[in-house]
This record gives C-alpha cells, sequence and structure tokens, in this order.
C-alpha cells in the first residue's frame, strides 16, 4: 500500500527543440550528459596530467593534445560500444529480427559494459598506434569516467528509465507511464527504489571521489594499473549492489519469470547487471594486486646498489 512517495520531476526527456517545417532538431537530456560528461572528463585529465608530482620520473602518458586526440576514440567507442553492447546483451533476438534498427541509437538502448568495452578497445588501439603506455593511459581514463557515469544516471532518471523495484520507503518515487505504476499486488499506485540515482551517487559522486583522492593526494599513479582496478571494483560492486534495487528489463521478464529477475540463470537470483560486473570485479582485484606487487620490486639501480 502506498503511503509516501516523491513527485517525479517530469521535465521531459528534452531540453529543446527547433523546428522548420518537417524539419525538427532536438537536444536531449540523455544525450547533454554525454557531451558534458566527456568534457568534465577531458577537464580532469589536463588538470591531472599539469600535476607533475603525481606521476612517477617518466611523467604523464599523454600531452594536452594527444588527450584531445585520444577523445575522439574515445567518443566512437563509448556510441559503438555501447549500442553494439546493448544489442548484443539484452536483446539479441529484436535485432536479429530488425537489423537495420541497429543503427537508430535516437531510439534509446546503450549499455555501459558495452560502452566500457568500446573504450577499452580504442584507447588500446590508440596506445597500440602511437606507443604510449596503455596502464598509465587507463588510470587517466578511469579518473575521467565517473563524471559520465553520474550525468548518464542522473538522465536515466529524468528519461523515466531503468527504475527500482517496488518499494514502501520514504524516499520511494512514482514514476509516470502504466507499467512503472502497477505492480504484482499493489491495488494503489506503485511507488520504486529511484535506482538510478542510487547509481549515480555510488558510481559516479563515491567512485568519483575516491579515484580523485587516491590520484591527487596517494600518489596511486605512480603504480600503473592500480587506478584502472579500483574503477573497475567499483564499478563492479557498485552496479550488483543496486541491481537488488534495479527493476531487471523487460526484455528479461516472462510468463514464468514475470519479475524478470535473472535470465538464463535459473535459480540463482543473478541479474544481467551482475554477471557483466563479476569480470570486472575480478579483473579489478589482479590489477591492483599487480600494480602493487610491481611498485614494490626494487628498480635495475637498487638491485645494483644492494649487490
Amino acid at each position: 500500500m502506498l503511503t509516501a512517495a516523491i513527485p517525479f520531476p517530469d521535465i521531459g526527456t528534452e531540453l529543446f527543440a527547433i523546428e522548420f517545417g518537417s524539419f525538427r532538431f532536438a537536444l536531449r537530456w540523455y544525450a547533454l550528459a554525454y557531451i558534458v560528461g566527456l568534457l568534465i572528463g577531458w577537464r580532469i585529465c589536463l588538470l591531472t596530467i599539469k600535476r607533475s608530482e603525481v606521476w612517477t620520473e617518466y611523467g604523464p602518458p599523454l600531452t594536452r593534445n594527444q588527450i584531445e586526440d585520444l577523445l575522439t576514440w574515445i567518443i566512437l567507442g563509448v556510441i559503438l560500444g555501447g549500442r553494439l553492447g546493448f544489442v548484443l546483451f539484452y536483446q539479441p533476438q529484436y535485432y536479429l529480427q530488425n537489423p537495420l534498427e541497429i543503427l537508430m541509437v535516437w531510439q534509446g538502448g546503450m549499455s555501459f559494459h558495452g560502452g566500457f568495452t568500446g573504450v577499452v578497445i580504442a584507447g588500446f588501439l590508440y596506445c597500440a598506434r602511437h606507443k604510449k603506455p596503455v596502464l598509465s593511459t587507463a588510470d587517466l581514463l578511469a579518473l575521467a569516467t565517473p563524471p559520465g557515469l553520474f550525468l548518464g544516471r542522473l538522465a536515466n532518471f529524468t528519461n523515466n528509465e531503468l527504475w527500482g523495484r517496488p518499494t514502501d520507503v520514504p524516499w520511494a518515487v512514482v514514476f509516470p507511464g502504466q507499467t512503472a505504476q502497477t505492480c504484482l499486488g499493489v491495488a494503489d499506485l506503485c511507488a520504486r527504489h529511484p535506482s538510478q540515482l542510487y547509481e549515480a551517487i555510488l558510481e559516479g559522486l563515491v567512485l568519483g571521489t575516491l579515484l580523485l583522492v587516491l590520484a591527487w593526494r596517494r600518489g596511486w599513479l605512480q603504480m600503473p594499473g592500480a587506478l584502472t582496478g579500483v574503477f573497475l571494483v567499483g564499478y563492479g560492486v557498485s552496479r550488483s549492489f543496486v541491481e537488488f534495487f534495479r527493476q531487471p528489463d523487460m526484455q528479461f521478464v516472462t510468463d514464468l519469470n514475470p519479475i524478470g529477475h535473472a535470465l538464463h540463470f535459473g535459480s540463482w537470483g543473478v541479474t544481467m547487471g551482475q554477471v557483466l560486473s563479476m569480470p570486472m570485479i575480478g579483473v579489478g582485484l589482479a590489477m591492483m594486486m599487480w600494480a602493487f606487487r610491481s611498485s614494490r620490486r626494487p628498480s635495475e639501480t637498487d638491485s645494483k646498489a644492494i649487490t
């Protein structure tokens, strides 16, 4: 029974729209989140490479011009990877029957794990082409990512998508739309967890602050790969935790599985988001351990001194 809920701030999906006859251009909140997130990430990278004291004696891995060049590669990686990830991970059967719609990114449908994979591939190819250190570049990108995650999750909230499971907590939100307002066994309007905001806080603010403190105050950029490991573990744990409060995607709901708890994973009770996050956590822990061990190895100079 609904006792209290926060009203949904229905500001629409578009910041503004311009129409000239049959032509219509609209700037959506989601697109704005991507643009501003990339700009903030770019700015964080520039501020970080200026801090000579946080790097090893070899200095930052990229110059200002190289960061701006890499940004183009990252944008392509985010868009292509995010779209293909959504197609392959979440709705492969639908897009197999409607292949032309794969290109219709304006209709929505992006996957973080796919976008992340696209960024990894783009960054690796850039480093290989320009002979730049992969791990230090990855650490720089890890610092730049949380602002985009924060703004992207806020856009998910304003777009009335990826809402949470039914709840009666005081901060629950009644999202617009018959599907969102209908819950099994609930006669009144259905209030849900604002899981998008949970992710914005954990993946954006908390993880972003932690990474900046470790990079700018604790010297973790001097252990190549360590910050990337922290990001992978931090995102994986945050996403897995929020999945307990997030309504699984509607394409996972079936007659035998009305709440969409898990797709193809039987009674394990594991969602697709958690399954995709588990490898990130494992790889992140391995990278952190490797970075710590590498930083403790005596350098060639130290070895000669000991000898």
